[in-house]
């Protein structure tokens, strides 16, 4: 069974191996905020040949090496060994805090860049990129050191269904998440962590639309643009967008046909009636729409309004990551959990993942605002990226398959 690559509620109790069992991993390096564990692809190697660097993405906490190889090696496509049986040495990136700033990781890229260049036995050109965030962050860490002159000696870049251009993560499935905390998160921690990682520096950089707070609030579709990843925009500017060099690649998990996910428009995703919280959460529609509504038991409820947003909860696109340990809630799932541990019930769930990093996105083509090319068949002419694969259905974010893992060591192999 083929599973997400990175775990982004973060790394599950028991990860860690017992203490008899070997890493997996033939070497560590320590890096100033941040790890990296090499995979050489031949026994007898004390140095990287033909090193393919590998981000983690986004969640809170800290890289976990044994899940980053578990959901990389382990499904149904084991793309680790088969990267080593075709003669390349694999270094996964970790960081310390995978919710940090995305310009703060990438400090951690390039000195991943450059040790692995201090290390290389030979003179052949690295890849260098990541999964989901870690696409972004090893896209700027990139560019970066083209602006400054710093020769990063990579031929391919590689993204894994990354949000080029922006994430998507419910309105009101944002807003809930902080009513919640704002009433109920000293009771109980897991109440505060939907919350968290939605106000997290690195969901701020991500996400294309934010919501801060639980409180009432009308978003037309040209706002809700959280500062900082206008902040964010900007310094990727700076570095030229993208870098030059390397041939750009990318894969999504969702399909480039323009085929959704059958989630239909305005409707229930998530509803609660209890002692406690009454919550009413609905699918993204277009024209103007009350995405949700909240209320604590015996005050006047809260309203999260929409106008002019596109259909966003059925396109084409990886699919928001499920919780294995919380009966595997997504992200109206999750929704679901707080509202049952707040009203000691469970609440009713129609929709559990909706479209986390539309298609477009991964393959940076169209912006998400456009209704029309979020549902249209992918312009491959208007893409940034120099190549790409849309997997044949709508997938699990960064789920790792066959067909896109063979496509990138084909890829490869051609660089």
């Amino acid at each position: 069974m083929s599973k997400p690559v990175v775990s982004i509620w973060g790394t599950p109790p028991g990860a860690q191996p017992a203490a008899a069992e070997a890493d997996p991993w033939d070497t560590e390096w320590e890096l100033r905020n941040g790890t990296a564990w090499v995979f050489y692809s031949s026994s007898g190697q004390t140095n990287v040949r033909r090193p393919v660097i590998l981000a983690d993405g986004f969640a809170m906490g800290g890289s976990n090496g044994h899940v980053l190889y578990d959901g990389l090696e382990n499904g149904d496509y084991p793309f680790i060994s088969t990267l080593r049986e075709n003669g390349f040495d694999v270094v996964l990136l970790g960081f310390d805090e995978r919710s940090a700033s995305i310009l703060d990781n990438a400090d951690v890229a390039i000195e991943c860049i450059r040790r692995t260049v201090a290390d290389r036995e030979g003179d052949a050109r690295l890849t260098v990129g990541g999964f989901s965030m870690g696409g972004m962050v090893t896209r700027y860490a990139l560019a970066r050191m083209e602006t400054q002159e710093e020769d990063h000696e990579t031929s391919v870049y590689l993204s894994y269904d990354t949000p080029h251009r922006g994430a998507w993560l419910p309105l009101g499935v944002q807003a809930f998440a902080h009513f919640v905390k704002e009433r109920w998160g000293e009771t109980n921690p897991l109440l505060s962590l939907y919350s968290n990682l939605v106000n997290s520096p690195a969901a701020r950089q991500m996400l294309r639309w934010h919501v801060e707070t639980g409180t009432e609030v009308t978003l037309d579709v040209a706002a809700g643009q959280a500062q900082e990843r206008t902040d964010f925009l900007e310094a990727l500017h700076r570095m030229g967008d993208w870098p030059q060099r390397p041939r750009l690649l990318g894969v999504a998990n969702g399909t480039g046909t323009g085929a959704g996910n059958n989630i239909p428009t305005d409707d229930t995703a998530m509803a609660a009636l209890g002692p406690k919280v009454n919550a009413q959460l609905r699918t993204q529609g277009p024209g103007k729409q009350t995405v949700a509504q909240m209320a604590k038991a015996r005050q006047a409820a809260v309203s999260i309004n929409t106008t002019g947003f596109p259909e966003l909860d059925g396109a084409p696109g990886g699919l928001f990551p499920k919780a294995p340990l919380l009966e595997d809630a997504a992200n109206y799932g999750m929704a679901a959990v707080l509202a049952a541990v707040v009203n000691g019930q469970k609440a009713d769930l129609a929709h559990n993942a909706s479209t986390f990093v539309p298609t477009i996105s991964a393959v940076a083509s169209a912006d998400i605002d456009d209704h029309t090319a979020l549902y249209a068949k992918v312009d491959r002419e208007s893409s940034d990226l120099h190549d790409f694969l849309c997997a044949t259905t709508n997938e699990e974010h960064t789920v790792m398959t066959p067909e896109l893992g063979q496509w990138i060591l084909s890829q490869l192999q051609e660089a």
